[in-house]
């Protein structure tokens, strides 16, 4: 049986493994003789920082435009308090315990700040101590840092599996993306991408006990949190089996490590790690151990959350998904969704509507195309939760594509393919890259000024 996939991508020219390039920000060269050419400047991370931060100053600058020829007093006040961001301020401000009740087609809704996780709230918090800034502002800042270290963490994981040019191309994609202007406001979904990124770097380079922490930071972030959890507990059980598996021949025969049947020989497999992270020369009791540490931190900020609130509510294991049901918010197989869509497609009402299904639909295209690539493990349950968390969902339908911006992974298969078209076809390359950038601004600009849905 052949490994699940390894990092070293022998399809893929400028995949790490072959050369072995120097670690992300390291200056050494491991293998004595290998001197990064000077084109690769143009796709390390501070090119592709710049451009992340280039494309959605723009964008914000296009938003905060159109909200003042649009007549609005306070247009910064859009990206900084709207919809969500005023109950996690209020949470920064007076903790939890606000409810709130109203009327939505004829139902009674009794909301509670409960549905939403602590991470934010308590940063925002934690500026307006050190910082003299507004909540709104605090906000901002911490989406707005957030963003930044998630678009590094994307190209670290872009980097370590495909190279620096899929690398950039990746987090190009992930700022221009059509309901990225979230990432410029007030939203959790930059600090759940930064954390789930950088978690899903520390599996795919064996760091057990970062990817064990960062894990539990991204879930106490947001509800859909869990992904990363759940991805990094799928890589480590894998991991664990693999070194099972692996014991097995030497315990039978005293022999060296036996390789699996379809395992690439050579240098580059012995620097090639399986979905969990590199395979060490060993399986010493302390590596085993910082597995198992990350396996159990990971989903303690998610579970404690949940279980915090179900204890508040008296009921600690369903206390908090009954909160979460009187928002209209609950897991119901894909009934609620396949419902709107239907009723969409017969009643078609709100233009912001379209976009958002045919977001959806190439989501799921995308994930499919993920699996063809036979992508790692952890990537492909990461983005596998996600989905069925946003599709399995009932409650709005409009916020769909916003819950769907932390699968960054999703991106891989068009980057790659992007790459290529660069390298073939540059101007076809630029053509496309332009056409979803305007998209981005244009619909942008129209989603937070003109459109007045939530997002």
């Amino acid at each position: 049986m052949t490994e699940f996939h390894t990092l070293a991508r022998p399809d893929v020219p400028d995949a790490v493994g072959a050369p072995r390039l120097p670690r992300p920000g390291g200056r050494g060269r491991p293998d004595g003789g290998f001197r990064r050419p000077r084109a690769e400047s143009l796709t390390g991370a501070p090119a592709a920082l710049a451009l992340f931060l280039a494309v959605r100053l723009t964008g914000a600058l296009l938003v905060l435009a159109s909200a003042r020829s649009a007549g609005h007093a306070h247009p910064l006040a859009l990206l900084g308090r709207s919809w969500d961001s005023l109950w996690y301020f209020g949470i920064a401000a007076h903790g939890y315990g606000e409810i709130r009740a109203d009327h939505h087609h004829g139902e009674l809704f009794v909301r509670s700040d409960l549905a939403f996780f602590p991470l934010y709230p308590g940063l925002v918090r934690a500026v307006t101590a050190v910082l003299p800034v507004g909540w709104g502002a605090a906000g901002l800042l911490v989406s707005w840092a957030s963003a930044v270290l998630g678009a590094y963490g994307i190209h670290l994981v872009g980097r370590r599996l495909y190279g620096g040019a899929v690398a950039t191309v990746l987090v190009l994609l992930w700022a221009v993306l059509p309901h990225s202007v979230v990432l410029s406001m007030a939203y959790t979904e930059p600090l759940l991408t930064a954390f789930a990124a950088w978690a899903l770097y520390a599996v795919l380079s064996g760091r057990w006990v970062w990817a064990g922490v960062l894990a539990a930071g991204a879930g106490l972030a947001r509800p859909n949190g869990f992904a990363v959890a759940a991805a990094v507990l799928a890589a480590a059980g894998w991991e664990l089996r693999r070194r099972a598996r692996a014991r097995a021949p030497r315990t039978a025969h005293g022999t060296g490590t036996a390789h699996s049947p379809g395992t690439p020989d050579g240098p580059a497999a012995s620097r090639a790690p399986g979905p969990g992270g590199p395979r060490p020369a060993a399986d010493s009791g302390g590596s085993v151990h910082r597995l198992w540490t990350g396996a159990a931190l990971a989903p303690l900020g998610w579970c404690g959350y949940v279980l915090w609130v179900g204890v508040r509510q008296g009921d600690p294991l369903g206390g908090y998904f009954r909160v979460q049901d009187q928002w209209g918010s609950r897991f119901d197989l894909g009934r609620g969704s396949v419902e709107f869509v239907r009723h969409f497609m017969v009643h078609a009402t709100r233009s912001v509507h379209p976009l958002t299904v045919v977001i959806v639909v190439l989501a799921l295209l995308l994930f499919a195309l993920l699996l063809a690539d036979r992508a790692p493990l952890p990537l492909l349950v990461y983005c596998g939760v996600l989905l069925l968390v946003v599709l399995g969902g009932s409650g709005y339908f409009a916020s769909k594509p916003r819950f769907l911006l932390p699968a960054f992974p999703l991106l891989i298969p068009p980057a790659r393919a992007l790459v290529r078209t660069a390298r073939a076809r540059p101007w076809h390359a630029v053509l496309v890259v332009g056409a979803l950038t305007g998209l981005s601004f244009a619909y942008g600009a129209y989603l937070v000024v003109f459109a007045r849905a939530a997002l």
